[in-house]
């Protein structure tokens, strides 16, 4: 059996080039340190904001920087975690990055405390009279709209300091994975042994042709979550109490209309979405699962059968350098400043592909404000992975593009349309692989790959937010949300939306 390699192990190759971001770790030393020094000259702008436009607009100008300066600060430390999280020196790194976001926090909240104070209608007319806060129009336009929800200066100040205990909920769940769980070995149909990981898992075995492989690795995956099952329950349920808690003191009507205030979806949209595509989308699921079923030649459809491939023997696969020329190919039509970016991710070392002992899980694009997007995945020489590739390179695109053309004050957006530039990405990978090929097989298994990409997005992302949606209703009316209530309402959930043709096992 292959073993499961270290990160000092790994091909540096096969990591991204965090000296992009600070060449030597001295480098990020003395820019934390310089942070701290910049953050007490905030100090000059402290009730003086009253003063008028051109002071205020020395202040949103010299927050802006901080933030990118920390931005940069808190990434390094944050990616060299995601790449190795058993490393202390990396979690060391990580605790101080979050002591210092808690203190920039605070010294940022007392500004936006009293910009907040300033007379009605000030903050509207600098934003729509004067030319000069263009740039900071996002900015603006989402402190007048959070204006009813904000607290007293001092309780703001005091919330800010507390957000690395605020945000702790996440982080336990994120160390506990990288770190402490381990998976046993599994077998497959010919009693071969393979490693198994929460990465190797989401990319390989849960898609594996292999029935035996296939189930044996979402017993092992599942034994080792349940080793963490009350944990994770108060874990999920401390973090679903804090935004309870929190939305009361902000003046919410509940917690969820505080989520998505931060988002700006409409509460009547939320419902919607949930509704319609729970509701409506489920016989069409079922339908799709009785013929999952009988094409895999299955007694019963479990859980872990939903995306196995429905033509075993094929499993195209592909080289890195490869899938480059694929992605390039097929995203031309977007055009040559997109492609230039997407051939510089991909040739500058601004992903991370290797898998490794202590690696975050999953795939995520992390975008540095001055320097370039961040992109971790794990490679397995497979077209599904070219796939994930290009949609995390999506994300790259527009990362780049958006500050590229907007003051970085005015980058944010609503993670309510966060995966479109991303999988547009997928799409056009799976058209122009359709275009030059004529075998059926490959056609069809093209068509399976969007399958699982609407699956994912739209059965489920969505199945999850139904659980999200329903604890919250439940902690609302003051229930406690343990592990208990949480595998029940899940069950209950899948049970409904599946209608008895999956087996929830």
């Amino acid at each position: 059996m292959k073993k499961r390699l270290t990160r000092a192990e790994v091909s540096a190759e096969m990591t991204w080039k965090l000296e992009d971001l600070f060449a030597r770790e001295e480098d990020w030393e003395q820019e934390f340190k310089a942070i701290g020094v910049a953050l007490s000259k905030l100090d000059k702008y402290q009730g003086k904001l009253k003063e008028g436009p051109a002071i205020v607009l020395d202040c949103l100008k010299d927050v802006e920087t901080l933030i990118k300066r920390f931005s940069q600060v808190m990434s390094y430390a944050s990616l060299k975690l995601a790449g190795d999280g058993t490393d202390p020196a990396n979690q060391t790194a990580m605790g101080r990055a979050g002591g210092l976001g808690a203190q920039f926090q605070a010294a940022i909240a007392s500004l936006r405390s009293e910009l907040i104070a300033l007379p009605d209608g000030q903050l509207e007319q600098y934003l729509h009279e004067d030319g000069r806060f263009k740039d900071f129009s996002r900015l603006l336009e989402k402190i007048i709209a959070d204006k009813p929800h904000v607290l007293h200066p001092e309780a703001e100040k005091s919330l800010a300091s507390l957000s690395e205990v605020l945000d702790s909920p996440y982080m336990v769940y994120e160390r506990s994975k990288s770190s402490d769980m381990s998976f046993a070995p599994i077998e497959d149909s010919q009693g071969k042994s393979y490693p198994m990981s929460f990465a190797l898992y989401e990319e390989d075995y849960e898609i594996s042709p292999d029935t035996v492989l296939r189930r044996n690795a979402f017993a092992s995956f599942t034994k080792g979550l349940k080793a963490y099952e009350n944990t994770y329950g108060a874990i999920w349920g401390t973090e679903v109490k804090k935004n309870v808690v929190l939305a009361r003191l902000r003046k919410f009507a509940s917690a969820t209309h505080m989520l998505l205030h931060e988002q700006e979806v409409s509460i009547e949209a939320y419902h919607t979405l949930h509704d319609v595509i729970l509701k409506e989308l489920s016989p069409h699921m079922r339908r799709y699962a009785q013929l999952r079923k009988r094409v895999l030649g299955l007694d019963k459809l479990l859980y872990c059968d939903i995306e196995a491939p429905l033509d075993p023997e094929f499993a195209p696969a592909t080289s890195l350098k490869q899938a480059g020329e694929i992605i390039l190919k097929s995203l031309a039509v977007l055009g040559q400043e997109y492609t230039d970016i997407i051939g510089q991710g991909l040739n500058n070392r601004w992903l991370d592909l290797a898998d490794n002992i202590g690696k975050s899980t999953g795939a995520f694009c992390a975008t540095v404000p001055g320097v370039h997007p961040y992109i971790l995945a794990t490679w397995t020489d497979s077209l599904r992975t070219t796939l994930t590739l290009a949609h995390e390179l999506g994300h790259a695109g527009h990362g780049v593009l958006t500050e590229r053309y907007q003051c970085f004050a005015n980058t944010g957006y609503s993670k309510f349309f966060v995966e479109a530039p991303s999988t547009i990405n997928e799409l056009l990978v799976a058209e122009q692989i359709k275009s030059e090929s004529s075998d059926p097989r490959m056609l069809c298994w093209l068509d399976m790959q969007m399958l699982q990409t609407y699956h994912h997005n739209f059965v489920r992302h969505l199945i999850e937010g139904e659980l999200q949606r329903r604890t919250y209703v439940l902690a609302e009316q003051g229930q406690p949300i343990t592990a208990s209530v949480l595998s029940n309402t899940q069950g209950e959930i899948l049970e409904e939306f599946w209608g008895g043709e999956v087996e929830i096992d």
